[in-house]
C-alpha cells in the first residue's frame, strides 16, 4: 500500500507528535528517517526484522522519506505492496527534517515501542536485545553509545568533543548523541516536543523531563558519509543547537533568569562606560561625554539591556498566564491506600 503524505507546516512549527486513535497492537514499530535517494532501506528492514522475528516480537517497519525519491524508494513502495500488515512508505514532497519524519511515523504507527533506526545498518541488530532488556528493566528510553567507534579518527576526536561539551553544559551523562538507533516507550515519546534539530537531542531531553535515560553500548558496524572537517555553516548551527538546548532545559520557565542575567550584564557594562567617560568630564574637564565613541557605545548598551530584560518580564508574564497548562514533571508513581 502506497501513501503519500505532504508536510504542510514548517519544520520548526512541528507539533507534539499526536497517539494514534487505535490502541498499540504491536510490540514494536520501527521508524526509518531516509534522507537521500541511496539509503539502504531494504537492508534495515531485512536486518532488524529478522532479529525481531528471532526475539518472538511482532513488529512493523515505517519508511518516512524526506522529499526523496530513487532506488530507496522503489525498493521501500514494493516491500509494502507484498507485506502492507507489516511495511508502510510515507513520502514527503521536499525536505522537512528527521524531526517531521519521526513525528509522521509516530503517527501511523502501532508499537508500544518506537524503535528509530537510521537510512543504514549502523548497529549490529543483535543489540536490539540489550535496548529492549533495558526497558524491560524500568527504563524509558535506551540510547545507545557505538563502543567501540569504527568510523575515521578525526570524526571519532568531533563526536567526542561535542558529547563531551554537552555532557558539561547538560549534566546529562550521554557519550554518543549523535546515534539514532534508540528505543523508547510510546508514552514517553508522545510527551516530547519534537521538532527541527531537536531530533538529535531527544535523550537529553527526556533526561531533563524527568524519564529514566539509560545508555547501552552496542556494536559499531558500519558508518554513512565522508570523513573531514564539515562545512563551517555546520559547526555554527551545531553551536546554536547548543546554545538553543541550555534555554529550552534551563530556562523554558523562568526566562526572566536567562533575559535578566544578559541584559543586566549589557546594561551594567554599558553603563559602567558612561559613567567612567562622565566622571573625567566633570573631574578632569575632557572634552563631553557625547564626543567620545565608548560613551555613545555604553548608552547603546545600557538600553539594549534594559530591553532585553524587558523580553524576560514580557515571558514571565506569559508563563505566569499559561501556568496552569504547564507541566516540567513526569509523575512515575502514586502510592495511595
Amino acid at each position: 500500500m502506497k501513501r503519500e503524505a505532504t508536510a504542510l507546516v514548517l519544520e520548526q512549527e512541528m507539533p507534539v507528535p499526536e497517539a494514534p486513535e487505535v490502541e498499540p497492537t504491536l510490540d514494536l514499530s520501527i521508524i526509518v528517517p531516509v534522507i537521500t535517494a541511496d539509503g539502504k532501506i531494504g537492508e534495515v528492514i531485512e536486518a532488524l526484522g529478522a532479529e525481531l522475528d528471532r526475539l518472538g516480537k511482532t513488529w512493523e517497519c515505517i519508511a518516512v522519506f524526506d522529499g526523496c525519491r530513487g532506488p530507496a524508494w522503489e525498493v521501500a513502495s514494493g516491500l509494502a505492496d507484498a507485506h502492507p500488515d507489516k511495511i508502510k512508505a510515507i513520502a514527503f514532497q521536499q525536505p522537512f527534517g528527521q524531526a517531521a519524519c519521526l513525528t509522521s511515523g509516530l503517527q501511523e504507527s502501532r508499537g508500544r515501542v518506537i524503535l528509530t533506526s537510521p537510512q543504514y545498518v549502523q548497529v549490529d541488530p543483535r543489540e536490539i536485545e540489550k535496548l529492549l532488556a533495558k526497558l524491560d528493566a524500568g527504563a524509558d528510553f535506551a540510547a545507545p553509545w557505538r563502543h567501540p567507534r569504527i568510523d575515521p579518527l578525526l570524526n571519532r576526536i568531533q563526536s567526542a568533543a561535542f558529547n563531551l561539551v554537552m555532557r558539561r553544559i547538560i549534566k546529562a551523562p550521554f557519550h554518543d548523541l549523535n546515534c539514532y538507533f534508540r528505543a523508547i516507550k510510546r508514552e514517553v515519546i508522545s510527551e516530547m516536543a519534537i521538532y527541527g534539530d531537536m531530533y538529535r537531542f531527544l535523550p537529553l531531553i527526556a533526561y531533563r523531563q524527568g524519564f529514566q535515560v539509560q545508555e547501552v553500548k552496542v556494536r559499531h558496524m558500519q558508518e554513512w558519509g565522508g570523513s573531514g572537517f564539515f562545512g563551517f555553516g555546520v559547526y555554527i548551527r551545531r553551536f546554536l543547537d547548543i546554545i538553543g538546548l541550555v534555554f529550552l532545559t534551563h530556562f523554558t520557565l523562568k526566562p526572566l533568569r536567562f533575559f535578566g542575567t544578559l541584559g543586566a550584564l549589557f546594561a551594567a557594562t554599558g553603563g559602567g562606560a558612561m559613567i567612567v567617560v562622565s566622571l573625567q568630564w566633570l573631574l578632569m574637564e575632557s572634552a563631553p561625554p557625547y564626543s567620545w565613541p565608548i560613551f555613545l557605545i555604553g548608552m547603546l548598551l545600557f538600553v539594549l539591556g534594559v530591553q532585553v530584560i524587558g523580553f524576560g518580564l514580557v515571558g514571565e508574564i506569559i508563563i505566569y498566564t499559561q501556568a496552569r497548562k504547564l507541566r516540567e514533571y513526569v509523575v512515575e508513581r502514586v502510592y495511595d491506600k
